[in-house]
């Protein structure tokens, strides 16, 4: 049985990127998501990964507003302005992976921590991007070291905090999805537009999937069609 009711509210965080801005257009068109919040960094409550305090006073905020039955995390980075992934290990340095760490990993991390206490406790799901480069299993390239090394942290947090919550939240499912190649800025640098689609069809393959999960399936790791990715 969907853990996702047949009405529902949700919360989408990262609202004004490309992949969440999808999914805002998706819900609002969803006629079973019968109240939508989006935010982001410049939005009514910010968040800001860069600013850890920004998590947790932006969950309090919208605490009047819960319970939600569906909360999606799209905040993510791959490079900046500044870093690109790294090809080789004498690339790597402290400033790059502390700041991939930080939105990819411990960012994610408090998101779970401080934003469950919006979660409707008798049906929810969380669902937080991840990468299938982040499978330690199915790393046959190498090179990326941050970002693998980031979305490996973030899918283990996801895996631990699965396990208690099947304790203590046994009827919300916590999920890692990746979300495949997508035209946006993030992949734009290596050939998104090119072998990448559109961000409302990624949108849609997800969600797809997000109404199919059921509560024995909390501490996945899911692609956006719905097969498992090893750890």
């Amino acid at each position: 049985m969907s853990l996702l009711p047949n009405s529902f509210r949700a919360l989408v965080i990262g609202s004004s990127g490309t992949i969440g801005s999808a999914f805002m257009d998706l819900l609002k068109a969803t006629p079973a998501c019968t109240e939508l919040v989006g935010i982001h960094r410049n939005s009514e409550f910010p968040i800001d990964y860069q600013n850890p305090e920004s998590i947790e006073s932006c969950a309090t905020a919208l605490y009047r507003a819960a319970p939600f039955q569906l909360i999606i995390n799209t905040i993510g980075v791959l490079h900046t302005d500044k870093w690109t992934p790294e090809k080789r290990l004498d690339d790597l340095n402290a400033e790059q992976l502390m700041e991939l760490m930080t939105v990819n990993a411990i960012g994610p991390a408090l998101t779970i921590r401080h934003f469950s206490k919006l979660l409707d406790p008798a049906n929810s799901i969380l669902v937080t991007l991840s990468a299938k480069v982040g499978s330690i299993e199915d790393n046959r390239l190498g090179g990326w070291y941050s970002y693998r090394t980031s979305k490996a942290a973030l899918n283990m947090l996801v895996k631990t905090t699965s396990i208690e919550w099947a304790r203590t939240k046994p009827n919300t499912a916590l999920i890692a999805m990746h979300p495949g190649t997508v035209n946006s800025r993030l992949s734009k640098p290596f050939r998104g537009e090119q072998i990448g689609r559109p961000a409302d069809q990624a949108a849609a393959e997800i969600f797809s999937v997000i109404e199919k999960l059921q509560k024995e399936d909390t501490g996945s790791f899911l692609t956006y069609s719905g097969e498992k990715i090893p750890w």
